[in-house]
């Protein structure tokens, strides 16, 4: 046995105990239990058990929590992953011996098997009595008692074991996180999508406007990145002849850490041929409202210290429309020198950046009026400057047919009338190569590739991705990314350094 180092959280009197049991003649760390009975399927059968104990005997395994020593009885709460239940242990019922390996050797944390019988204490509270109980893995490091906290919010991060163990209602956000991501598989399923898997290394990164994280390898001596979409591959899908396709993809951007930002992120892509982005907007509602239902049966969630209302249908507004009456500017209405003098005013990012009406209008929109739409909004209409993968829009110059979905200040979702014209793609990518060339560490590559694949014929396609951390944040009512994503990026500290100060843990890192 090794003592413990800096770099463990080993607790040397436990491992003390494990070395007196060894040489005791008992069997540590054995490899199985004969676990009969979940406490969950313990509590429903025995839902009505009286104060006598129940004739049939239960076998059951988990996690100690809590152990209250009362001389010749020990009352303890054992826990598995869907709930507790408490243990009543008596030294006439196990003999000296194993009564007292339990008192001496089992402590919170451990996690033990036990058999008994089931009865209903004075207080009323559901418990085993135990005949007899193996110990099946000795914890080395302690469970601390509060680990919850606003001083403890990064340890939760970097410790999720730890948060999951400890923390009941966190853990039951990632259930809530499983049970999203199952739903919003089967609504597609059911209506005919199907499921695919694109590369995650790719030569040419694309589909969004994002900064690329850059790997190379060496068998291939080639440059590659990690995706930061998978839409230009799911693309290709479409002009391979498949009409309804989806896949839920791990994506990563090499961008900041903040409240609704992680560099490693899921979301889906759903592409379906002969719809638009109206047909999309609609998709769109639908899935969300199909897995609100599900989940919570009702359409108002709290969020923070507000209420979202999700009753369909969403409001809907062209951006132009929401900066003139959010932001308070009809951006049409105004030169660029003026724009760029309100822009100053607003102290909107980057205010001369900006060359025309159509980028003012992005400005504003970001700088003003995102934040504000609480309520499910979706605002359609974007500027062809900012939606390089979007076909032109039908009626409106210089603007795409393009919607994104805004909730509670999130962008949320994002979709189009997908651009199928090859020679109008090449110019789009080309200018976007512009901008990168000249410092744009968001622009997007040019994928010729993809140019020539939908240069054989892509019929007219609906497209949409959905943030997936940002839509369970947002049904779980929790207010940073990093509560819904089990393990979020984070610095790693170095020897003795301490955890980072984090007075707003909403805001994120």
């Amino acid at each position: 046995m090794t003592d413990p180092t800096e770099n463990t959280a080993f607790d040397q009197t436990r491992l003390d105990k494990i070395v007196a049991l060894r040489e005791k003649g008992h069997c540590m760390f054995p490899p199985t239990f004969d676990r009969r009975n979940t406490v969950s399927e313990i509590k429903t059968k025995y839902a009505e058990i009286t104060h006598d104990k129940s004739a049939e005997n239960v076998a059951t395994a988990g996690r100690v929590h809590i152990v209250r020593n009362h001389g010749k009885t020990i009352f303890a709460d054992l826990a598995d992953e869907n709930g507790k239940i408490q243990l009543y242990i008596r030294k006439n019922d196990l003999g000296e011996e194993q009564f007292e390996l339990f008192n001496q050797y089992v402590e919170r944390g451990d996690i033990i098997g036990v058999e008994g019988h089931v009865f209903r204490t004075k207080l009323g509270e559901i418990t085993i009595w135990v005949d007899k109980f193996s110990l099946l893995c000795k914890s080395v490091c302690s469970l601390p008692e509060k680990f919850h906290g606003l001083k403890d919010v990064e340890k939760r991060y970097r410790q999720r074991y730890v948060d999951l163990i400890v923390n009941e209602e966190n853990r039951q956000t990632f259930r809530n996180r499983s049970r999203i991501i199952s739903l919003l598989r089967r609504y597609l399923d059911d209506h005919g999508f199907l499921e695919f898997e694109t590369p995650i290394l790719q030569p040419v990164y694309g589909g969004a406007n994002a900064r690329p994280f850059t790997t190379y390898h060496n068998f291939l001596d080639q440059k590659l990145f990690l995706r930061i979409a998978p839409e230009l591959y799911l693309k290709r899908l479409i002009v391979g002849g498949f009409e309804q396709v989806f896949e839920i993809s791990r994506n990563f951007r090499n961008e900041g850490v903040d409240a609704d930002h992680n560099p490693e992120f899921t979301m889906v892509e759903i592409y379906w041929v002969y719809r638009d982005f109206r047909d999309m907007m609609e998709l769109t509602e639908n899935i969300v409202t199909y897995i609100i239902d599900k989940i919570h049966g009702k359409y108002e969630l709290p969020f923070g210290d507000v209420t979202l209302n999700f009753t369909k249908p969403w409001r809907k507004l062209s951006m132009a429309d929401a900066v003139k009456e959010i932001g308070g500017i009809d951006i049409f209405a105004h030169p660029v020198e003026e724009l760029r003098k309100f822009a100053h005013e607003h102290k909107i990012e980057d205010p001369d950046k900006p060359r025309n009406q159509r980028e003012y209008l992005i400005a504003f929109f970001e700088g003003l009026v995102e934040e504000k739409l609480i309520q499910p909004t979706f605002i359609y209409d974007y500027p062809v400057e900012n939606s390089p993968l979007a076909k032109r829009h039908r009626e409106k110059e210089g603007f795409t047919e393009r919607f994104e979905l805004f909730i509670a200040g999130m962008e949320v979702g994002n979709g189009f009338s997908e651009l199928n014209d090859p020679v109008d793609q090449k110019e789009r990518f080309e200018e976007q190569d512009k901008r990168r060339q000249l410092g744009d560490v968001e622009a997007q590559m040019i994928d010729y590739d993809f140019i020539n694949a939908i240069g054989f014929g892509m019929p007219p396609t609906g497209g949409v991705g959905i943030g997936i951390d940002r839509l369970v944040m947002l049904l779980t009512n929790n207010n940073s990314i990093k509560e819904v994503i089990l393990f979020p990026s984070m610095k790693t500290l170095k020897a003795g350094e301490e955890e980072p100060e984090d007075e707003n843990p909403g805001a994120g890192n």
